[in-house]
């Protein structure tokens, strides 16, 4: 099954980071829905559909997640071993996109379960170019497994 118009969840607290990201998704036409949670308790509280993320109508449980590490009140690997532990939902692909290259948190992410680790680029056209390539692997091309 492919991505096509599903989901995609950014869990960032940057906001030049998460305009970036947008406009390079944008411009890449990468037109999936696109949820943007702020810290990793936020995250946390979206994929377990808790408090104001219990209308999955209105906040679908994400095809992908593209996590930073180094969020506020629960990091992104904390987040990554809490999604690995929860039976339904433990399937859903992570993308780390930080820049932490780290040989700690690298490891630590694979370790966990992510199943890419990218370094986010330093400049416009560098982070265009990989949106590209994330629309390209993650949405047109990979197969995704059943969730719920």
């Amino acid at each position: 099954m492919a991505l096509k118009e599903s989901t995609i969840l950014l869990v960032e607290d940057d906001s030049n980071d998460v305009l970036f990201i947008q406009r390079a998704m944008k411009r890449s036409q990468l037109n999936n829905p696109l949820q943007v949670v702020r810290d990793g308790d936020e995250a946390v509280a979206y994929l377990a559909g808790k408090e104001k993320y219990g209308n999955r109508n209105a906040y679908p449980l994400p095809s992908i997640i593209l996590l930073d590490l180094k969020l506020p009140r629960r990091s992104g690997l904390e987040v990554l071993e809490w999604l690995r532990q929860q039976p339904v939902i433990k399937r859903i692909p992570v993308v780390i996109l930080t820049s932490s290259k780290e040989h700690i948190d690298v490891n630590r992410a694979y370790d966990i379960g992510v199943n890419s680790y990218l370094l986010k680029p330093v400049n416009y056209s560098a982070l265009n170019d990989m949106i590209e390539t994330l629309n390209a692997f993650w949405v047109k091309l990979n197969c995704y497994p059943s969730i719920a």
